[in-house]
């Protein structure tokens, strides 16, 4: 008998939204009543003062699935029927509620299976009922599966009389393809010579694997074989290592300590693979000719394994509250496209920017009248004797509001410097990354670098008026000082006192803060690369920390070099004046003043902006054919009714509780199963020949 393929890695079901809208719990169940409403909505037939649901008002009208004219309407029935557990043709309320609870479970996707397979209702399979559905796919069309055999008689009898239960259908549904996968290959190879022909090869991977192939591997299958004839074992192999990718990138990972940028020979996965017996050498050999005919590398990362793996219907699911294709494939990107690019990060850095310095500016504030503080030589005792003792001065003193003194002029500058710093960092880093998405350290700090250089230009404007609006309170006068009065006081070449300590402070804070930040979350990110919101903030707060800090002198100079000097205390004429006097007059500590302020008004800050931006990037996306934010999900449609899926807007808001993950979790019974349905035919219109061939 052939070699027996041990249960694929990648085939254990998981709840989809779940994971990525409700933390790593179940789907939380809907109200009754909100429920029933939704249902009342969709129900079209009323008998008995009961309403009810036709397979059509579920599966097109509720799920929004095959809104196609020429539909096949034995697949919406098919459909239709996993809720309908009284099989009568018609979905009351109490049938409606209880598949929502059903998506609720742990095992939905192989609950929902084998709903499809119980025709009859009764909580078991049948082998009427297994061949009736088998017979109606795609794939039994293509490539029919002998029925008769020896395979189904070992699991429904020789008469075939056997009733599987759910437990033991989940086992069936799993070997079936891997026997499907096996007889296909007997139904080529005749004369039992053990071995097919390159296109015969690509023609039962095409059909029976087609659920586990990417575009790159469907399209290099006879390259593969370089011409040669394909024998049992490298098939056997080839449809293991398919089946077996999830459990390939955890032996990457192994390999690699938890990177997914290194680089690794066959050597070096092959040393790691020996602690897991399902991987061989021969699938391994497979896993770099493949990798090599996609991209044409001697080596692998882990973004070569993310090409080769299939996409799930477990990929995390964001609700979009829009979704614009600006551009059909990168090759189009042009001048243009990438302006446009550009325009709508510079926006969505700027509101983000606002966002993160409203939330902290109390704490900047604090920061600048501690770091403005002098001891030695200003007549009088000092003002504040730590962080929170100015915190609770300036409440009492100047009221709540006064720890936002001089927020407006703030958060007109920092819409724009914050903008212009993510846009540069984002274009460098894209000019510099390359095709497989991997980008070097160093290209990291000089993308970093630049954004820095380049926010100074709003950076330093903003700074001066803001920290001479901040220090106003601490002097006891009758007029108030506005942000107009300061700007024209100070003039256009005013404006930029300092601009060399902002500089120094803001290129090397970029360059340490952006770089650190890739990195934190990519260590933060789960074993798919997925990044969930409170991973962003804690990357974006994390990274702050030693990028603040280590700035802190420079940020002290240029607070020194803007502040007008009051009398009896010192002017500075220079960076480098400034540098000697303090040193002179206050000693080294002088210039780590307000450090613990500045760490914690700038890390939750950049936290907050960094998080508000790529969720705004998750929640208007625009595909201009770059690169998108990493941790972000990127959906790869493969299979019809995933493609159906991707027309229904994410966001219905009848579909609630359970009913959030039907249409995701329909697709996963065709993407993990290869239960293909055909869409077209045999419709309410008729069927051209064309759409009758299927989808």
């Amino acid at each position: 008998m052939p070699m027996h393929i041990p249960f694929p890695f990648n085939w254990i079901p998981t709840l989809p939204v779940a994971r990525c809208q409700e933390s790593p719990s179940l789907l939380k169940r809907a109200g009754t009543e909100k429920l029933r409403e939704v249902f009342q909505k969709y129900a079209s037939i009323q008998k008995n003062g009961e309403h009810y649901m036709t397979s059509e008002d579920f599966v097109r009208k509720f799920l929004g699935l095959f809104s196609e004219s020429a539909f096949n309407d034995e697949s919406v029935r098919l459909l239709a029927n996993i809720a309908d557990t009284s099989k009568d043709g018609l979905i009351s309320f109490s049938e409606f509620q209880a598949f929502e609870g059903l998506l609720c479970t742990p095992d939905a996707l192989y609950r929902t299976a084998f709903q499809l397979f119980d025709r009859k209702g009764n909580g078991t399979v049948s082998y009427a009922d297994f061949a009736d559905v088998v017979q109606k796919t795609e794939l039994h069309s293509k490539i029919p599966f002998s029925l008769d055999g020896p395979f189904i008689k070992r699991y429904f009898g020789d008469k075939k009389q056997r009733l599987i239960n759910y437990a033991e259908f989940t086992q069936l549904l799993h070997d079936f393809h891997e026997e499907h996968a096996m007889e296909a290959f007997r139904s080529k190879d005749p004369a039992g010579t053990g071995f097919i022909s390159p296109l015969d090869f690509q023609d039962i991977i095409v059909n029976v694997k087609r659920h586990l192939l990417t575009p790159g591997v469907r399209d290099n299958l006879v390259s593969v074989t370089e011409g040669h004839k394909v024998s049992f074992p490298y098939f056997i192999a080839f449809t293991s290592l398919l089946n077996n990718m999830e459990l390939i990138k955890q032996v990457y990972l192994h390999a690699t300590e938890g990177s997914r940028t290194d680089m690794i020979t066959k050597d070096q996965i092959l040393l790691a693979a020996q602690t897991m017996s399902q991987i061989t050498p021969l699938e391994i050999d497979i896993l770099f000719h493949l990798a090599g005919a996609v991209h044409q590398a001697g080596r692998i990362d882990y973004s070569d394994l993310s090409n080769i793996a299939p996409e799930h219907y477990t990929k995390h699911m964001t609700h979009r509250l829009a979704e614009i294709k600006a551009v059909e494939s990168p090759a189009d990107r042009s001048a243009f496209i990438q302006v446009l690019e550009s325009s709508y990060r510079f926006t969505l850095g700027s509101f983000a920017g606002a966002v993160g310095a409203t939330v902290v500016y109390p704490i900047d504030l604090v920061k600048t009248r501690m770091q403005n503080q002098r001891a030695g030589s200003y007549i009088g005792e000092v003002a504040y004797r730590n962080s929170w003792d100015c915190f609770k001065k300036v409440v009492r003193h100047e009221g709540f509001m006064g720890l936002y003194r001089g927020l407006l002029p703030q958060l007109m500058g920092v819409a724009p410097e914050k903008a212009i710093k993510l846009t540069v960092n984002d274009l460098v880093r894209d000019k510099l990354t390359d095709k497989k998405g991997n980008i070097p350290t160093w290209a990291e700090v000089l993308a970093g670098g630049c954004a820095g250089a380049s926010q100074v230009v709003f950076t330093n404007p903003l700074e001066i008026v803001k920290i001479r609006l901040q220090v106003a309170g601490e002097i006891a006068s009758g007029s108030k000082i506005r942000a107009w009065s300061v700007v024209r006081e100070l003039g256009l070449f005013g404006l930029y006192k300092g601009a060399r300590a902002c500089l120094l402070r803001d290129v090397p804070f970029s360059a340490i803060y952006f770089p650190t930040y890739a990195h934190t979350k990519a260590m933060m990110a789960d074993k798919d690369g997925y990044n969930h919101p409170l991973t962003l903030l804690a990357a974006g707060a994390i990274a702050g920390v030693p990028a603040a800090s280590l700035v802190t002198p420079a940020d002290v100079i240029k607070t020194r070099l803007q502040v007008v000097a009051r009398s009896g205390q010192t002017t500075y004429t220079g960076v480098w004046d400034a540098t000697k006097k303090i040193m002179a007059e206050e000693g080294p500590r002088a210039f780590w003043k307000g450090t613990a302020a500045r760490v914690f008004r700038s890390s939750p800050q950049f936290g907050v902006t960094l998080v508000t931006y790529e969720l705004l990037q998750r929640l208007f996306y625009v595909d201009f054919g770059g690169t998108q934010p990493k941790g972000s999900e990127a959906h790869k449609i493969t299979t019809p009714l995933e493609q159906a899926a991707a027309s229904v807007t994410t966001e219905n808001l009848d579909h609630i509780g359970g009913y959030r993950a039907a249409v995701p979790l329909l697709a996963g019974v065709e993407s993990k199963f290869g239960l293909y349905l055909p869409r077209f035919g045999r419709g309410v219109a008729a069927a051209t020949p064309s759409t009758a061939t299927g989808s």
